[in-house]
C-alpha cells in the first residue's frame, strides 16, 4: 500500500502545484512575476509560524532547521534563475529540460539510498520522464528581443534551476524527519529571505493589489503542494513520490484548457496519457 498512499499523495501534491503555476502564470500578466512569488510565500510563511506557534510544536533539531532552510534558499534562487532562463531562451526547451532534471535528481538520489524498485516501477519512471518532456517541450519560436548566443546560456541556467529544484526535494524530504510543519516553515523562511535579496537587486516594482491576492492564492497552494509532497515522500519511496509530484505541469495545462480555453497541443495530450500510465505502474 505504501505505493499507493505515495502516488496518491504525489498526484494531490501535483494538483496543487500546477494549480500554484496556473495562478502565478495567469497573475504575470499582469504583475511581476517574481513579486506575485514572494507575495505569496510571505503570507503562507507568517500563517504556517504562526501555526507552528499555535500548535506549541517542539522545534526540531538545528541540523533538520538547517536542511529545510537550505532547501527553501536554494530553491527560491533556482525559481528566479528559471525565470531568466526563460526570458531569454526557447521556453519549451527550457523547462523540458528543467522539468526532467527536477525529477530526476531525488530519482538519483534514491536510487543510492533505497536500491532499485520494483521493475513495473523502474519501468513507471521511465514513462513519467517521458510524460514530463512531453508535457512541458514545445516546438516555439526563439523570443524576438534574443540577444545572439543566449540559446546555449538559456539551456545552462535552465540545467541549474532543474537541479536546484530536485535538490530541493531531496532536502525537503531530508529535513521532514524533524517535523512536517517546522520544515516547511524554515524552507518558506529562508525562500522569502533569497527573494528578498533578488527584489532588491533586480528593483522589481509594480502596484500592490496588481499581484498581492493572486500571489496569496498561489502561495497557498504550494505550500500545500510541499505539504503533500512531504507526506508523499514520507508515505513510501522517495524517487515515485518526485515523480508522480513532478507531474503537475499537466495540471496547469488542464486548469488553461478549461478556464482560459486554451487548447492543448497533441504532444500534450499524449504527455497527459504518459503520465496516468505513469502513475498507476509506480502505485502497484
Amino acid at each position: 500500500m505504501s505505493g499507493s498512499a505515495s502516488a496518491g499523495l504525489g498526484l494531490c501534491s501535483a494538483a496543487c502545484w500546477g494549480g500554484s503555476d496556473f495562478a502565478g502564470g495567469w497573475g504575470s500578466r499582469r504583475a511581476p512575476a517574481l513579486l506575485i512569488v514572494t507575495s505569496g510565500q510571505i503570507v503562507s510563511g507568517a500563517y504556517l509560524v504562526f501555526l507552528c506557534f499555535a500548535l506549541h510544536l517542539p522545534s526540531p533539531a538545528t541540523h533538520y532547521s538547517m536542511l529545510a532552510m537550505m532547501g527553501g534558499f536554494e530553491g527560491a534562487l533556482s525559481l528566479v534563475i528559471f525565470y531568466r532562463a526563460l526570458a531569454i531562451g526557447a521556453m519549451g526547451l527550457t523547462a523540458a529540460l528543467t522539468g526532467l532534471l527536477t525529477a530526476l535528481i531525488p530519482v538519483l538520489f534514491s536510487f543510492l539510498r533505497e536500491g532499485l524498485p520494483a521493475p513495473v516501477n523502474i519501468a513507471g519512471l521511465a514513462t513519467g520522464c517521458a510524460a514530463i518532456w512531453f508535457i512541458t517541450h514545445q516546438a516555439q519560436a526563439p523570443p524576438v528581443h534574443r540577444q545572439p548566443g543566449t540559446g546555449g546560456n538559456a539551456l545552462l541556467l535552465g540545467t541549474l534551476a532543474g537541479i536546484g529544484f530536485g535538490c530541493q526535494l531531496v532536502l525537503l524530504k531530508l529535513a521532514s524527519s524533524g517535523g512536517v510543519l517546522w520544515s516547511l516553515t524554515w524552507t518558506r523562511i529562508a525562500g522569502v529571505g533569497a527573494l528578498l535579496v533578488a527584489l532588491s537587486i533586480l528593483r522589481t516594482k509594480a502596484p500592490m493589489k496588481a499581484f498581492l491576492a493572486i500571489g496569496i492564492v498561489a502561495g497557498i497552494l504550494d505550500t500545500l503542494g510541499n505539504l503533500f509532497y512531504i507526506l508523499a515522500a514520507q508515505a513510501g519511496r522517495l524517487d515515485i513520490a518526485a515523480m508522480v509530484s513532478s507531474l503537475y505541469p499537466a495540471g496547469t495545462i488542464l486548469l488553461a484548457a478549461i478556464l482560459l480555453r486554451e487548447r492543448p497541443s497533441r504532444r500534450q495530450m499524449a504527455g497527459i496519457g504518459l503520465a496516468l500510465a505513469a502513475v498507476v505502474m509506480l502505485s502497484v
